[in-house]
């Protein structure tokens, strides 16, 4: 098998393994396994043998498996792929299921929120409400309402430290961080061996600004996150916009729980500003306004009054997810097929949208609506590379690093180096995986330059290694619209955010 192949080679010549070490799969917390469908797309299974029995090549037990004992997942071969042609209804963004749940938490009254996204980062974010006995009542898998707490959450064990587990969900982890610091209770907030390896110590200093009694591992500057929570006065706290927005985003939904004014200004530069837009104005239908003073692209401040309390809106409806819509839009693009994403348009709230422009850039068609977005590509214009900065799409830039194989010319993706925070080093992952599949990539500290293959020709099966990232598994899939099998590891880690992307790929796709 593929896996074992690579590791025998590492055995051989461990200092290789140890340069290229993003080459090996990252498997971490297999502990809810995942059951896919049935579809036409064939699947195999694929052994991973335990770190203990190959100490001389292991790189990191944390970083490489999530258990010292041998672990069995799948592998699913997308077949060549001619064209994508139809229309996606788009599952509920992460980012606002669960920025929707927490304020309906905080608010005064009940939310009903619907089109939450069905997946692990969410699941996380309900299972840490239920254990801080925040009443929520499921009506299906896509619809809650949540009863709020009318202010800072309190741990329902005050003896006890309230233990919150959060596997590798950013978007529950940071959030609940600043959350948590604001009422009265002990906690510990904790996740797979990936998590922490993400940082939080820009969040954790902005919040022991504010006063909190807060700490992270010092020399990490990661979770695990320890809390002693005493209620919180208003103040001020200047933090680094450098890393994650999530941090910003965090503190400003926490700053209407304290009891005073707050100001939190940015000290250095604030990448992914339409996430924090997206946030201030989630925030707005909650009843709680910020004042944004200065140019959000620069070093702007926030100022949230006092008299400023979340207030239930009643119901919310949650916009299809911006970041999955860019796998069917760039799949379009690369086709020349025909694909209509509904859940997101002019209208979005999510800077993800913008990835649709790109693709224009490239050469695609691209038709706006309110509540969708159409794309398709007239055969006789090739793709051509582009030189973009993607510092507000993020997550979106990925799927471009994709598209680029099929352009004519070189693409350059500026501006994300957060992608080395991401679920896993996404930076040193899209470098190796592209590479794989035949092309030349430029890897520098927050861009890469990819050259495509000679002749846009893809390599075939190719094993495309996902180190469990769900953007991984989907971005890499419209490999196979270069008319070549595609292998993906562990196609279950979509879980994490797009649980049925694969069923929706293949009912558009012709092969």
């Amino acid at each position: 098998m593929t896996t074992t192949r690579t590791m025998g080679c590492a055995r051989k010549c461990a200092s290789i393994v140890l340069h290229l070490s993003v080459l090996l799969s990252i498997v971490e917390a297999f502990s809810n396994p995942r059951v896919f469908k049935k579809i036409a797309f064939r699947r195999t299974p694929a052994k991973f043998i335990s770190p203990q029995k190959h100490d001389c090549y292991r790189v990191s037990a944390s970083r490489l498996f999530a258990s010292s004992s041998a672990k069995e997942i799948e592998t699913l071969t997308v077949t060549p792929i001619k064209s994508l042609d139809g229309t996606v209804t788009l599952p509920g963004s992460k980012s606002l299921s669960n920025r929707c749940l927490l304020l309906a938490a905080l608010s005064e009254g009940k939310t009903r929120v619907d089109n939450l996204l069905e997946s692990d980062d969410i699941s996380y974010m309900v299972a840490a409400l239920d254990t801080l006995k925040v009443p929520l009542e499921r009506h299906s898998a896509d619809s809650i309402t949540v009863t709020g707490q009318a202010g800072p959450i309190y741990s329902p064990m005050p003896d006890e430290v309230c233990e919150l587990f959060l596997g590798n969900a950013g978007t529950a982890m940071r959030p609940l961080t600043a959350a948590m610091c604001i009422g009265k209770g002990k906690y510990v907030l904790d996740g797979v061996p990936r998590m922490r390896e993400r940082p939080i110590a820009d969040l954790v200093d902005g919040l022991k600004q504010l006063g909190a009694d807060v700490e992270c591992v010092a020399e990490t500057g990661c979770p695990p996150v320890t809390i002693n929570a005493k209620e919180l006065k208003g103040g001020s706290a200047s933090i680094s916009g450098k890393m994650s927005s999530q941090f910003l985003s965090s503190l400003l939904m926490a700053a209407p729980l304290l009891d005073g004014d707050v100001r939190i200004s940015i000290k250095d530069e604030l990448i992914s500003a339409p996430y924090v837009a997206l946030t201030i104005g989630l925030m707005k239908k909650f009843g709680v306004n910020v004042v944004v003073e200065g140019d959000m692209d620069k070093t702007p401040s926030f100022f949230i009054s006092a008299s400023e309390k979340y207030s239930s809106p009643g119901s919310i409806l949650v916009e299809g997810d911006a970041s999955s819509a860019s796998y069917f839009i760039a799949g379009a693009a690369i086709t020349g097929g025909t694909v209509t994403v509904r859940g997101c348009g002019s209208e979005s709230v999510q800077g993800d949208v913008d990835f649709a422009n790109v693709m224009s850039q490239m050469g695609a068609t691209v038709k706006w609506e309110p509540d969708s977005i159409t794309v398709t590509r007239d055969p006789s214009t090739k793709l051509k590379g582009v030189d973009v900065d993607c510092g507000k799409i993020p997550d979106a830039a990925m799927t471009l690093a994709v598209a680029a194989l099929f352009a004519n010319g070189p693409t350059t993706i500026r501006n994300v180096y957060s992608w080395r925070l991401k679920e896993t080093e996404r930076m040193k992952a899209i470098v190796a995986e592209c590479t794989k599949l035949g092309a030349t990539v430029e890897e520098y500290e927050d861009y890469c330059t990819i050259h495509p293959p000679k002749d846009n020709q893809i390599n075939d099966n190719v094993l495309i290694e996902t180190y469990d990232d769900h953007r991984m598994a989907m971005t890499f899939s419209l490999a196979a619209c270069g008319g070549v099998n595609v292998i993906i590891n562990d196609p279950a880690c979509t879980a994490k955010t797009f649980p049925t992307y694969f069923e929706m790929l293949e009912s558009i796709a012709t092969h």
